[in-house]
């Protein structure tokens, strides 16, 4: 469903409407089927709660966003499309390498990279498009450090990204990206299996593969899911939660000022995951009086959840000093966003930075004529050219 042009940090308005006429209704997609469109916040919990309720991209009745990531989800299986008991044994692995702990302690090198990038930004010329010199880099750079992926090769596996999460239509093209970074990852493991590190992919080199737990392509894998969404996603929310907070110059004072719920507020107000969170029932269930089959699509809205007036009143406004942690931006339930702690910290400090060490930061365009990815995984803006 396409966003209004003069309201771009929005839900779709025919998605808003279907929410306010029929919070739970059957939706028709592109390969013909008609899953359950979920759009109000209790719903949408319950919904990724419910342990009968799978993501099993295999299933029949699982909704699909388009052939390429049909192919790519039942090709691959990730942590993304993996039930109990496999889901819980693979997520055991990574959560010790994400813990707000991990965290704290990457915070001073998260900061390090931060404002050598203001500093570039400082020097170089302007107006900079803060979408290459900044949004891009930063998460590109943290998320390599963190799985020990050489950032020289940066390039390549960014193209990857942009094949796999875009507008790609082909899936043989997809398929061939996702294997070639595979043997790439693979290759890695292997270089690890020889020279180990203090990174996550040495980690599970030393303690999964060295011991048989796991083969260098299932740890490849996991590497490219954490690769691809480690960055590309926060990559996203950087550049777009500066542009609406650029467009609401009366809550970028409060964020100069220090306001804690920022980055959680801007996380409700935007949910930029585009696909949404796409489900199968495994068994018959009632959601908001409405009897699904097992068997039956699920999608649960996550952007209209987090603009439910019932959770959040006036959820159309951006408040950075609203109390919004409750919001399902990162997901709810046994699959909320594993890298979310991760995503916090580089958010708190690369928009606290940005706007400390460059307190004139402002479009260098007029606002109408950013154009923002309607057909990405993750929306969020194109180019963000801005000046000081």
């Amino acid at each position: 469903m396409t966003r209004a042009a003069d309201c771009p940090f929005d839900p779709a308005p025919d998605l808003v409407r279907q929410a306010g006429q029929d919070p739970v209704s059957r939706v028709r997609l592109w390969d013909g089927g008609t899953p359950w469109l979920i759009t109000r916040y209790e719903d949408v919990r319950t919904v990724l709660a419910d342990p009968r309720v799978g993501v099993d991209a295999t299933c029949p009745g699982f909704p699909h966003t388009n052939a390429v990531s049909k192919a790519r989800d039942t090709t691959m299986k990730t942590l993304m499309q993996m039930d109990a008991p496999e889901h819980t044994a693979q997520r055991r692995l990574l959560t010790p390498e994400f813990t707000i702990e991990k965290m704290a302690a990457l915070r001073p090198r998260v900061q390090r990279i931060v404002d050598d990038l203001v500093d570039e930004m400082l020097d170089g010329p302007k107006p900079v498009d803060l979408v290459t010199a900044f949004a891009l880099p930063v998460p590109t750079q943290v998320i390599c450090e963190l799985l020990g992926v050489p950032y020289a090769d940066r390039g390549f596996f960014r193209e990857v990204a942009r094949t796999l999460v875009m507008g790609e239509s082909d899936p043989g093209r997809a398929l061939a990206a996702s294997e070639e970074l595979n043997a790439y990852l693979e290759e890695l493991v292997a270089r690890k299996n020889a020279a180990p590190g203090e990174d996550l992919l040495s980690t599970l080199t030393v303690e999964r593969f060295r011991t048989g737990a796991m083969t260098p392509r299932e740890i490849a894998t996991m590497g490219q899911l954490l690769l691809v969404a480690g960055h590309d996603t926060t990559a996203s929310m950087i550049a777009l939660g500066t542009a609406a907070l650029l467009a609401n110059p009366d809550q970028l004072d409060l964020v100069r000022a220090d306001a804690p719920g920022a980055v959680e507020e801007l996380l409700r107000y935007l949910s930029i995951t585009h696909t949404e969170a796409r489900r199968v029932a495994l068994e018959d269930l009632e959601i908001g009086g409405t009897l699904i089959r097992a068997g039956e699509g699920i999608i649960a809205v996550k952007s209209t959840a987090n603009r439910d007036p019932v959770a959040f009143p006036d959820p159309d406004t951006v408040d950075v000093r609203r109390k919004a942690r409750h919001h399902v931006a990162f997901g709810h339930g046994r699959h909320v966003c594993l890298g979310a702690p991760l995503a916090r910290m580089e958010l708190q400090v690369g928009y606290g930075t940005l706007f400390r060490r460059i307190p004139t930061l402002k479009l260098a365009v007029p606002p109408e004529e950013l154009r923002f990815d309607e057909n990405a995984v993750f929306y969020t803006v194109r180019e963000l050219p801005v000046s000081w």
